[in-house]
């Protein structure tokens, strides 16, 4: 279905296949939702296995995607040569279990997988290809899913499918599962070793009886050579009754992989003459072959994983944990709440007791090797750049270090295992000082933010994490700055990695990664024995429900030390009468709300899984519009109610705006690019939408993207501000300054910027009063928060609410946010997680 042109992507400078569907089909209902379907299935999926959707979108009335280009056949190609030998057979229906395997966990059955659907790359690799009948359904139990739920049921009794290829429930028009694919498999698998289909009559009719009443030929009266291991899958694949046929697509791939790995294809067996007739030299030169090479193996083998044995609550505060280090006896925490504290509690467990400090918000980053100070960074106000401090254990007096300041956010500092440096981190830079933070020098310049600096226990090595374009990565040098490098290659782990901390002994590496569903601990085993040049891949040690949000090794290595938070807020609305917080909209677990401009309708994120849904203000006719891995925020409606504009991110990607309908269906990116995009904002009538850009090789600044043309544009003048707000009469953009402390207002018809108020500390979530009149917006990072409004042609601002008190959502990547009902109420989401410690027993073998 459809028409596909090759093409090439200038930006990225790659082939790529687009699939147009014509304008003729477009109009089309069941036709376009069957393309939509095709989109959003392939693209719930990542697998090597399956097609890569890149893009959704419409030019001219014509709906089109935009896939990888494949060079090479389509199994029926193949198959129309002849029988394929039993080895291609495994290894070919192998691979198409897998990429089944990867559908069926995220809850999507393909229903019409065929020859035609299949294509094997000119390297060999098999592509699972049209997901246009494919149903979207509850994941599996045993997986998490990243799938969405199918909205449009198929009715009862409607044949979907390939005549011949069809499983019997399918042919009945029953509900079929993913052991339909199964079925279909088995047909595939059949007709690639026979040269002839399972189930062919002359018409579509009689094919479909025959699937239902019938047995295919055995294989072996086709191919006499094809193993009985083989013919029993295929076999098996085919039973009638779905309860017969193999469960899972894994446990078909595995059947198949072992076949393969068997040698089904069969080498013929040498005569025993010439067997005899081999050298006893050439004999003892492959057994000492064989035993080296045994060796070698049994050396790079990567032994038993580290993993977690038994898990222990050691706190109960609930305040949210920022960092944690131990002395071995003591941990110690950096805490969140409505300022950043520093605490301490016992390894054991027990009540958390605050450590006094002289500073309004500290931030814990290191403990001395002697265990005598701890390092602190102390946050004042909205400088960019802040004081270090050595402070004294158990108490005392903190003393400055020297000069040394570092970033807030991103940033940190860590002092080496002898206690007589310290690296710390300015703006882009790493730089080494005496411990005292004296004679500091530069050791190398980071691509991206820095930050979470440790050394290994040696001191020979630095780590640190890279932030750029919202993705976060491994770096590692030496001590001295030399030997900048990545420490995870492509492919050999998690696409996003943060806070990497070595074990005691040095001989395992930590690390942080964040996908939708939280982050979780992940470690490695370091090169180390005879073959230093061994890289063991990364095992995922814990893996929910709880995200860590700080973590600790123990001396010893037998334990992990883990701030571990289970994200919950509860949307509450500011009572000026009572001065009081209560629950809105049921209290549900969301924030970031925006409402239809007839005021009926309400778009929001539900946390902490960061889905966008709609509703009506009543909370009824609830539909979920996004799904993981997609993490959605700040959804603004369209003026006229169809669409909603909202920031999507994945797990290592930048944050793109997507505009989808009110309806449901597949998601559209509004523009491509290496930079984040953050914050739409619809123009009056609807024809263009507004947005801030950071990061990343494209110039930064506030965007305008007119939708009919797709043309876009940058605000003169708008490089240094961001989070765009367009008024509702259409003459104003009012935005921040990049440093959150300023409210800018661009004048449409003079085309000129002017400073509109300066506040104290940082401003965010501006939003416009319905009638235009007001920008209100939250003002944080002050002694006292509070949420305020200014008027328009005015210059000072005035309080509407108190947030003394009001503990904030702040489970990455969602911060703290507010809003503002129809009638001016405030909105705010009040953090209701539950962040404690926990001790993991820890087996490092």
């Amino acid at each position: 279905m459809g028409e596909v042109y090759r093409a090439r992507d200038l930006r990225l400078r790659r082939d790529v296949a687009i699939k147009v569907l014509p304008a003729s089909f477009a109009s089309d209902p069941e036709r376009l939702r069957r393309f939509e379907q095709e989109a959003t299935a392939a693209a719930a999926l990542n697998h090597p296995n399956i097609l890569a959707i890149y893009q959704m979108g419409t030019y001219e009335g014509a709906p089109y995607l935009v896939a990888e280009l494949l060079e090479g056949e389509t199994l029926r190609e193949q198959i129309g040569r002849g029988p394929i030998a039993v080895r291609g057979v495994t290894d070919c229906g192998a691979q198409i279990a897998r990429g089944l395997a990867a559908a069926h966990e995220k809850g999507i059955v393909h229903r019409d997988l065929k020859p035609e659907n299949l294509f094997i790359t000119k390297d060999g690799r098999v592509k699972i290809l049209d997901f246009g009948l494919a149903k979207l359904t509850q994941p599996q139990a045993s997986s998490e899913s990243n799938a969405p739920t199918m909205e449009r049921a198929t009715n009862p009794g409607v044949v979907m499918g390939t005549a011949g290829y069809m499983a019997p429930e399918q042919v009945r028009g029953q509900v079929a599962d993913h052991r339909a694919d199964i079925f279909a498999l088995g047909a595939i698998l059949y007709e690639m070793l026979c040269g002839t289909r399972a189930f062919q009559r002359p018409t579509s009719a009689e094919t479909m009886t025959a699937i239902l009443k019938e047995e295919p030929p055995s294989i072996s009266q086709a191919v006499a050579s094809a193993p009985p291991a083989l013919q029993r899958v295929v076999h098996r694949c085919l039973e009638k009754n779905p309860e017969r046929r193999f469960q899972s697509a894994s446990d078909l791939a595995f059947a198949l992989e072992a076949l393969s790995d068997s040698g089904t294809s069969a080498a013929v067996a040498a005569p025993a003459q010439a067997r005899a007739a081999i050298n006893w030299r050439w004999a003892a030169v492959i057994v000492a072959t064989l035993v080296v090479g045994g060796v070698l193996a049994w050396l790079n083998a990567p032994g038993p994983a580290p993993r977690i044995l038994s898990t222990t609550q050691l706190t109960h505060d609930g305040l949210p944990k920022i960092n944690v280090v131990t002395d071995g006896a003591r941990l110690y925490l950096g805490e969140g709440g409505p300022a950043n504290r520093i605490a301490q509690v016992s390894v054991s467990g027990g009540d958390t007791s605050p450590i006094p400090t002289p500073f309004a918000n500290a931030e814990l980053l290191d403990i001395s090797p002697d265990h005598t100070k701890l390092l602190v960074l102390s946050h004042v106000g909205t400088e960019d750049l802040t004081p270090l401090w050595s402070l004294p254990l158990p108490s005392g007096t903190p003393r400055r270090l020297a000069d040394v300041v570092s970033p807030d956010t991103p940033g940190g500092a860590a002092w080496s295992p002898d206690g007589r440096h310290l690296a710390y981190v300015k703006g882009p830079d790493i730089y080494q000082a005496n411990a005292d933070g004296t004679d500091p020098i530069k050791l190398v310049t980071a691509s991206g933010s820095p930050y979470a600096l440790t050394f290994s226990p040696d001191g020979r090595r630095i780590g640190f994490t890279a932030l750029r374009s919202s993705v976060s990565t491994l770096w590692e040098i030496q001590s001295d700055g030399s030997n900048l490098h990545a420490v995870l290659r492509q492919g050999q782990g998690p696409t996003t990695a943060c806070c990497g901390r070595w074990s005691a002994d040095g001989g395992y590496f930590f690390f942080v990664s964040r996908t939708s569903s939280g982050r979780n601990v992940w470690v490695m085993r370091e090169p180390t024995g005879l073959l230093p040049w061994r890289s063991s891949k990364p095992v995922q040690l814990t893996t929910g429900p709880l995200s860590i949000s700080a973590w600790a090794v123990s001396a010893d290595g037998k334990k992990l030390f883990v701030g571990a938070a289970q994200g919950r807020a509860e949307l509450v609305r500011y009572d000026s009468k009572t001065a009081e917080f209560v629950p809105y909209l049921a209290g549900i677990s969301a924030g970031e709300l925006d409402y239809s401009s007839d005021g009926q309708w309400v778009a929001y994120i539900s946390y902490p899984d960061g889905a966008l849904w709609r509703s009506r203000i009543d909370g009824s006719d609830r539909l979920q519009l996004t799904y993981a891995p997609v993490f959605a925020g700040l959804p603004r409606w369209s003026p006229d109610g169809t669409q909603i504009a909202y920031m999507g991110m994945q797990t290592g990607q930048p944050w793109k705006i997507f505009l989808i309908s009110a309806q449901g269906g597949a998601p559209r990116q509004l523009r491509s690019g290496s930079s984040s995009e953050g914050d739409p904002a619809w123009s009056g009538d609807g024809t263009k939408l507004a947005f801030g850009r950071y990061g990343g090789s494209q110039p930064g600044g506030i965007r305008v993207v007119d939708l009919a043309t797709a043309q876009e544009s940058i605000i003169p003048g708008s490089e240094n501000f961001f989070s765009p707000r367009w008024s509702p009469d259409g003459q104003y953009i009012a935005a921040l300054s990049i440093d959150s402390t300023k409210l800018v207002l661009f004048n449409w018809k003079t085309q000129t910027w002017s400073n509109w108020i300066t506040e104290p500390g940082a401003l965010g979530f501006p939003n416009w009063s319905r009638d235009g009149k007001y920008l209100y917006y939250d003002l944080a990072f002050t002694d006292h928060q509070t949420f305020r409004r200014v008027q328009v042609g005015h210059n000072r601002s005035e309080q509407v609410a108190d947030l003394e008190g009001l503990l904030r959502y702040s489970v990455p990547p969602a911060y703290g946010w507010s809003g503002v009902a129809p009638d001016g109420t405030p909105l705010f989401d009040r953090d209701l997680s539950t962040d404690e410690i926990y001790a993991l027993d820890l087996e490092l073998p």
